[in-house]
This record gives C-alpha cells, sequence and structure tokens, in this order.
C-alpha cells in the first residue's frame, strides 16, 4: 500500500515557496546584493520554517544568486562591476552560438512562434513588471530555443538570470527611461526572422552591451 506523507509535500511546497520568494527579492533588489540573509529573519518574514528558508537558500547557492559565507551563514550575492562583466562576455559569446545554431536550423514553426512570443511579450508591459519579466525571458529564451543544444539554451537561461539584478540596478540610471528596448526587441527579430545571422547577433549582442553602460552611469550617477 502506498503512502502519501503530507508533511513531506508541505515542507517540499513551503521550500518551493521560499525559494521563489526570495529570488524575486534578490533579482528584484529587495535583497540587496551582499546582505546577509538570517534565517530567523526570513522564516518570520516568510512566515515558515527554518528547514525551508533553508533548503531554499541552498538551491539559490546552487543558481549562484546566495554565497555561503561560513558554515551555516548566507549573503545575498554580491553585485560588482567584474561579475557583470563576466556574465556578459558569457551571455555575448554563448548566445551568439545558439542563435546562430537557432537561425541555422530554422523552420516556419520557429519563426511564427517567435513573432507570437515577441507580440505578447509587447501587450504584457501593460500587465505588469512581474508579468513582463516572465514573458522577456520567453522571448530571449525562443530566439535560441531552435539550437538544438540543450545544454547551451540551459546556460544561457541561467546567464539571464543572473543578469536581471544588473538591468534593475542599469534601469536606476536617469536617462535609462530614454532606451529603445522595444525597439531593440523589433530589430533582433527583424533580422533573425530575415535570416541575417550577423545582423541579429550584432543586434543581440548590442542589446546586452547598452545594459552595461547604463549600469556604468548608475554606478557613477
Amino acid at each position: 500500500m502506498n503512502m502519501i506523507d503530507d508533511t513531506g509535500v508541505k515542507e517540499t511546497s513551503a521550500t518551493r515557496g521560499a525559494y521563489l520568494t526570495l529570488r524575486d527579492m534578490i533579482l528584484t533588489g529587495a535583497l540587496p546584493a551582499g546582505q546577509k540573509l538570517k534565517i530567523e529573519q526570513l522564516r518570520t518574514m516568510l512566515d515558515t520554517g527554518a528547514s525551508p528558508v533553508r533548503e531554499a537558500l541552498s538551491l539559490l547557492t546552487s543558481d549562484m544568486l546566495v554565497e555561503r559565507i561560513d558554515q551555516r551563514g548566507f549573503r545575498a550575492a554580491p553585485a560588482n562591476k567584474a561579475n557583470f562583466e563576466e556574465i556578459l562576455a558569457l551571455r555575448c559569446t554563448l548566445e551568439d552560438l545558439a542563435l546562430r545554431q537557432s537561425m541555422a536550423r530554422a523552420t516556419p514553426t520557429w519563426e511564427e512562434k517567435l513573432v507570437l512570443i515577441h507580440h505578447r511579450k509587447k501587450k504584457a508591459r501593460a500587465s505588469g513588471p512581474a508579468i513582463f519579466e516572465e514573458a522577456h525571458k520567453m522571448f530571449h529564451m525562443a530566439l535560441l530555443a531552435n539550437s538544438g543544444s540543450p545544454m547551451l539554451e540551459r546556460f544561457c537561461s541561467q546567464l539571464y538570470d543572473l543578469n536581471i539584478r544588473y538591468r534593475n540596478l542599469a534601469a536606476r540610471s536617469s536617462s535609462y527611461e530614454q532606451r529603445d528596448a522595444s525597439g531593440e526587441h523589433d530589430e533582433i527579430l527583424d533580422a533573425t526572422i530575415q535570416g541575417d545571422a550577423d545582423r541579429a547577433s550584432a543586434s543581440l549582442l548590442s542589446h546586452y552591451r547598452l545594459t552595461g553602460e547604463y549600469l556604468a552611469r548608475a554606478l557613477h550617477g
């Protein structure tokens, strides 16, 4: 006879909930980069047990969004120029490869899906930051999803997540609102659908490097 362990199911659910909440707080800056993450404070804030919080922090350590600072302590991963530049360099290298592979294997189905996801992303802007962020990532990952390399796509997805914190920091620049990110996305999509791999790649990498320029202004502003 199979028995369902309700306690285990609840603990798994609590861990998942803590993980998603803490992840969102780190990505948005609600938990600032470098801040020490104390189990007792977090369990009170999340209204959950110490065990789910500790397990969630361990998962976030694997995601490189949290660092273990001693045997039992944690902190939100620090944010600095060197870390951003490493993430940027890796994204440019890996996404250039993944995008070109996707385009080399292009099919009408993939192209139609790209256009649909791009349209949904545009509409999502009116639905709030959380909905837009989900749609934004879907668009960027859809560009790479035809690469035929699941491991490469997984690395790109993780780097996307690591970059979100820096994009949010860059948005603090007083000139960030002048950025035409929607137009940048349009250009990336158009070049991809037209089958111009060099233009598509150049547009995508320029899109990422612009974030670095705004980040530099935010850090010095």
